[in-house]
């Protein structure tokens, strides 16, 4: 036996829902790109933000590494200020490979 499908509203057209799923589908994309765009943060702070990181980072683990081996073998100082300087070198070094990496064709890119 056949089951019977229930025959659509007739005062409620096709057309008026698929519109409406539509219209629904279309609100939620501009939602979402809304919360997209908050997301993103600006190239040029990223930037700057990750030198930052670079320039303080590398020597405070430069100087925790120096001062976990100054501990360790007992040499004073020695290995603190080597690793700090080094450190410290480091991210000088990764400074200047950020700011000569090329930057894309990237939202902010100037041609």
């Amino acid at each position: 036996m056949a089951v019977e499908e229930p025959a659509p509203d007739p005062e409620l057209p096709q057309d008026a829902r698929i519109g409406s799923l539509d219209e629904r589908l279309r609100h939620a994309q501009e939602q979402e790109a809304l919360r997209d765009d908050k997301a993103q943060p600006d190239p040029v702070s990223r930037i700057g933000q990750q030198m930052f990181g670079h320039l303080i980072g590398a020597p405070f683990g430069g100087g925790v590494i120096g001062w976990g081996l100054d501990y360790w073998f007992g040499t004073g100082p020695l290995l603190f200020l080597l690793m700090l300087f080094f450190g410290f070198g480091v991210g000088v070094r990764n400074v200047i490979r950020i700011s000569k990496a090329d930057s894309g064709g990237g939202p902010g890119a100037q041609s």
